[in-house]
């Protein structure tokens, strides 16, 4: 499914929060949306959900103006992947990842055999299958996102939006959740994933949108895209890229060199 972005701005009353962003996120793709915290990355998720209703410009889903269709219909076409965070709810994980497939029932119903197939089939797919009985709220961060991650897929929406999923995460369980959302994209789903940390864009990212002041500074490829000039734009701190065996990463080199 492809994701279309034209001239959408937003505004806190007076406070331009966004301002004529433009993009077009394929099916296949992990779009890295890049930028320090408070540039407008979870306003922009939000606007694409329609919960921000005083947005203007342009949002499409093959072709269809997003702002036409109702929560369900919307539901069943994007999902959201929210941060993980400590204080959760206690709900089983089972019963967790099942709450994905409510769009697909009428307001009195419950799921039945089909919703809870799906939800155990995401289950297996991302390998937690194993913690069903367990209560979310005992799962480690890593463990909870990877649960949202669930969630989103027995959802069957084709477009996931991950929003700064590995913010609490440690290095491994990082690893874990950005390598699921390249596996994803790898198999046709289309990946919009919120990050700080432009590393992550290098490591995972087809292609990066880079917010500056609610602005759109540079959209393309990644590699081609992130360069020393627009990181030290994006977070005001000199940097240097060095290509490693291991692939190209990012230094902060705010401090002068001393010999």
């Amino acid at each position: 499914m492809i994701l279309s972005v034209r001239d959408l701005s937003f505004a806190y009353r007076k406070t331009p929060v966004l301002d004529r962003i433009t993009f077009t996120a394929d099916a296949g793709e992990l779009l890295a949306i890049l930028g320090p915290n408070g540039v407008g990355k979870t306003t922009l998720f939000r606007c694409i959900l329609g919960e921000q209703k005083r947005c203007t410009g342009a949002i499409e889903l093959d072709g269809t103006d997003a702002r036409t269709l109702s929560a369900r219909e919307t539901a069943r076409r994007i999902a959201y992947i929210p941060q993980a965070h400590p204080a959760a709810f206690p709900f089983p994980v089972f019963d967790t990842v099942l709450m994905g497939t409510t769009h697909r029932l009428s307001p009195l119903s419950s799921p039945g055999a089909a919703e809870e197939a799906l939800a155990e089939a995401a289950m297996e797919k991302l390998g937690i299958l194993s913690l069903r009985e367990r209560a979310f709220d005992t799962l480690s961060g890593g463990e909870q996102q990877l649960v949202y991650v669930a969630r989103a897929l027995a959802q069957q929406a084709k477009i996931l939006l991950m929003d700064e999923p590995t913010a609490s995460l440690d290095v491994g369980n990082r690893q874990k959740v950005l390598s699921v959302a390249r596996s994803l994209a790898g198999e046709g789903y289309t990946v919009l994933l919120s990050t700080h940390e432009p590393q992550q864009a290098l490591d995972f990212a087809d292609r990066v949108l880079a917010l500056h002041e609610g602005r759109v500074a540079a959209l393309g490829p990644t590699r081609e895209t992130l360069t020393e000039a627009l990181l030290e734009t994006l977070y005001g701190t000199r940097v240097h890229m060095l290509d490693t065996e291991y692939g190209r990463v990012v230094l902060p080199c705010d401090k002068e060199k001393t010999k």
